[in-house]
């Protein structure tokens, strides 16, 4: 399929800046795939598409302050994006992005705060390998800042706004953005009209940003992000395929998480539970095992997110539904507004 189909005009300044002025009041457009109707409301009014016995699955992932700012010893200034931990055996080696990487040496040393820096141990495809002289997570903690997404030009955030309510796990250098309308009143009613609420953990990394690679869909491939399914989280799932209640996957994250975890016993698909890595790329014809209703943001246009909403309801569907957001000046990509996938 060629990676054209996937790309479409959108306006800049439908990019938005920042977020709504409260969570809920994002805009949120339902999409039947039965009967191909589309419905907009206000994200605050997504419980009314619930009901009792449903299941919703949340990405507890928490966005780690991995953007640094360094000085080489000439004194230039450098910014360093921690993207994960690669050493088995060496804590303090991470691939990072660095800018500008180009000018930056293999075995030069960066200083990031007296005493604290950081060595440049290698260089590979656009990115570098660094061994920093502390633990990495308490450099982070005291001199890092949440790093907002590249489209997001406005300089200022509030960091809190790039979290969903339920962050848990450190770990994720991208938000779960569809997990950022939800807040602690609407999980609440959804509990108590009786929707059972379960969480996984995928830490987004930063390819979630990479547009599609090559002129087919084909050639793209996505970087390994890690993973957990809790048990309990297994089970909920397992029991509500086991009675043929839906599972509704809060963002592309959740998707993938339990799609790459599906897998048949006895003749019944079954969510596996455990920690690990995916890279599962979904796209079309792919028939999803899992996840029956779709909670996304609106996507950048050519990227691999696009290309699974477009696997889960229908490539010309979804370019009719984001047709219609631009002409009716919804907000798109990360603080923007919101889908509902039925």
């Amino acid at each position: 399929m060629r990676s054209s189909l996937f790309n479409f005009a959108l306006p800049e300044e439908l990019i938005a800046q920042k977020p709504a002025k409260t969570r809920e009041a994002s805009a949120l457009l339902v999409f039947d795939r039965k009967s191909g109707k589309r419905r907009f409301e206000k994200f605050s009014a997504i419980g009314k598409y619930f009901k009792k016995g449903d299941v919703l699955v949340l990405n507890d992932t928490k966005v780690i302050p991995a953007r640094l700012r360094a000085n080489r010893k000439s004194g230039g200034k450098v910014e360093i994006f921690v993207l994960r931990q690669c050493g088995e055996h060496e804590q303090n080696l991470w691939e990072c992005l660095i800018k500008p990487l180009k000018k930056v040496k293999i075995g030069e040393t960066l200083i990031i705060k007296d005493p604290l820096q950081c060595e440049i141990a290698e260089k590979t495809e656009g990115r570098a390998i660094v061994r920093f002289s502390g633990e990495v997570k308490d450099i982070l903690a005291s001199h890092g800042k949440i790093p907002f997404p590249p489209y997001i030009h406005e300089a200022k955030q509030d960091p809190s706004r790039y979290q969903t309510v339920f962050a848990k796990n450190e770990g994720a250098v991208a938000a779960p953005t569809a997990g950022l309308h939800f807040t602690k009143k609407i999980l609440s009613a959804l509990q108590k009209k009786g929707v059972e609420i379960l969480f996984i953990t995928l830490h987004t990394g930063f390819g979630t940003f990479t547009p599609l690679r090559g002129n087919t869909i084909e050639e793209h491939r996505m970087d390994e992000e890690f993973f957990t399914i809790p048990e309990q989280t297994a089970r909920g799932v397992n029991r509500a395929i086991a009675e043929k209640r839906r599972v509704f996957a809060c963002g592309t994250t959740v998707a993938r998480t339990l799609e790459s975890n599906a897998r048949k016993k006895n003749g019944v698909m079954t969510a596996l539970h455990g920690s690990g890595l995916t890279s599962m790329y979904i796209r079309p014809p792919y028939k999803f095992k899992i996840v029956k209703a779709l909670i996304t943001n609106f996507h950048t246009p050519l990227s691999s997110l696009i290309v699974l909403v477009s696997a889960f309801a229908g490539r010309k569907n979804i370019m009719e539904c984001y047709a219609e957001a631009v002409k009716r000046r919804l907000r798109f990509f990360s603080f923007g507004d919101a889908m509902l996938i039925l």
